[in-house]
């Protein structure tokens, strides 16, 4: 009998399978929820936002205060001032507030989008236990291969989301595109990366398997909600573009547009997450260089995920140096950030699966 298959529980590997499973049925109401969110709430309000907004931006960036009458008790109505938040473009060229969905928008929409939340949060936790029960099954770390790597990488990336909605942070917009892909990265885990759990090769019985790894994953999940605000800065810029030039963009376009907020704030958020992860790569790929050296005998020898996570050390790194030093925002840096996450996707899926190296003693 294989000392390893006798070394795993099999009870335990078959309640992660389930709890795996469980989540995406879960996660999966999550995403109609958030459907629902944003094409449900604030509906008039948007539209009226839109209106306002097209062929006259200038007009836009420069009103006053809103003006509210309210009744008062015996006759006679009171005037109050509420000033309009406004928001600057990336391109500096032009002011627009944040879409009145951006934060929640009105109590319909805000219904959907506390239950798409409370959903997340359960899905969220039984795909955590999935990955415990996992790790748990042959008593290691959860990602000694693809499968596990996957699993693990969605559970975070979603953590990172609960995590700055905890901390007070209007990202509620992240939720349908996060919710999407992490139901894509679980079933691409479940079907074509799924391994049995088993034990790890003798390379990487190490507790640089913890920190090496542990910080790659986490790395890759704030990288991830970067790159989603970045994409979604670029379909938003493109919206306002055509507000500002006269257009009228059609009403799903409009509908959807105004869940976001303004490019700028979508902008600047990218800008920040990826400023704030990026000395945390840094120390994955010295991590790695340190483990690759006790493993085997030399620090650096230009393997693929060696090459390809240096070269995306120096995608990110241009990108920051680009925004910080030669003033580049909106649609240039918005590319060189793409561009730097799609290195970092390839690290994580091209490397593995389609080349050969030093790292593929783990199989997919």
């Amino acid at each position: 009998m294989n000392l390893a298959a006798a070394a795993t529980n099999e009870s335990l590997a078959q309640t992660s399978n389930v709890l795996i499973y469980s989540s995406m049925a879960v996660y999966t109401l999550a995403f109609f929820a958030h459907i629902a969110e944003w094409l449900l709430g604030s509906r008039s309000k948007v539209a009226r936002t839109a209106a306002a907004l097209t062929g006259d931006a200038r007009a836009a960036s420069t009103a006053g205060p809103v003006t509210i009458q309210v009744a008062q008790q015996g006759g006679g109505t009171a005037t109050l001032e509420r000033p309009q938040i406004i928001t600057r473009s990336a391109a500096g060229t032009r002011d627009l507030p944040d879409g009145p969905g951006a934060h929640g928008g009105d109590a319909q929409g805000d219904l959907y989008g506390r239950m798409a939340i409370s959903l997340t949060i359960l899905a969220f936790a039984v795909e955590a236990a999935g990955v415990i029960a996992r790790a748990m099954s042959v008593q290691r770390a959860p990602w000694g291969n693809m499968y596990e790597f996957n699993i693990t990488f969605s559970t975070v990336a979603v953590g990172v989301y609960l995590t700055l909605l905890a901390l007070k942070k209007n990202i509620r917009w992240i939720g349908l595109p996060l919710v999407t892909t992490v139901l894509l990265d679980l079933g691409l885990a479940v079907t074509v990366l799924y391994t049995d759990s088993d034990q790890l090769v003798p390379a990487l019985h190490s507790y640089w398997l913890w920190i090496h790894v542990s910080t790659a994953i986490f790395c890759g999940a704030v990288f991830y909600v970067g790159a989603v605000g970045t994409l979604l800065y670029l379909f938003r810029e493109r919206y306002e573009s055509k507000l500002a030039a006269g257009g009228r963009p059609g009403s799903f376009a409009t509908s959807v547009m105004e869940r976001l907020p303004a490019s700028a704030t979508l902008d600047k958020f990218s800008y920040r997450v990826n400023a704030a992860v990026f000395p945390l790569w840094t120390f994955t790929i010295i991590a790695g260089a340190i483990w690759a050296g006790e493993a085997w005998g030399r620090y650096w020898g230009w393997d693929p995920k060696e090459v390809w996570s240096f070269i995306t050390w120096v995608a990110y790194a241009c990108y920051l140096h680009a925004r910080a030093t030669a003033g580049w925002k909106g649609r240039k840096a918005a590319y060189l950030a793409l561009i730097a996450f799609g290195c970092w996707l390839f690290n994580y899926y091209g490397v593995n699966i389609f080349v050969t190296g030093k790292h593929s003693y783990a199989g997919v």
